[in-house]
């Protein structure tokens, strides 16, 4: 069975930590498509390309390499990316 590597990608991400602080940094990325959550201020919903999805107060807010937006828990996110310096 042949096996594949991910390609190196690099994204602009930013974690949501329910303040306006990280709420001014995320709409600087260019979230557009989002409404707010069922569950208090500390939510949102992103119009993602598989439908919305609910970020919550500390996931990491992804900006794809097609300029989509969607929300990424902390422990997947840790395990996925590194900072790029």
């Amino acid at each position: 069975m042949p096996k594949f590597r991910k390609k190196p990608v690099e994204i602009e991400a930013e974690q949501w930590l329910g303040n306006r602080d990280s709420w001014d940094r995320i709409m600087e990325m260019g979230l557009r498509k989002w409404k707010p959550g069922s569950m208090g201020s500390e939510t949102f919903s992103i119009e993602t390309l598989e439908g919305d999805m609910l970020a919550k107060k500390g996931d990491w807010i992804i900006k794809g390499v097609n300029g989509e937006f969607y929300p990424c828990k902390p422990d997947i996110f840790e395990k996925t990316y590194d900072k790029v310096e």
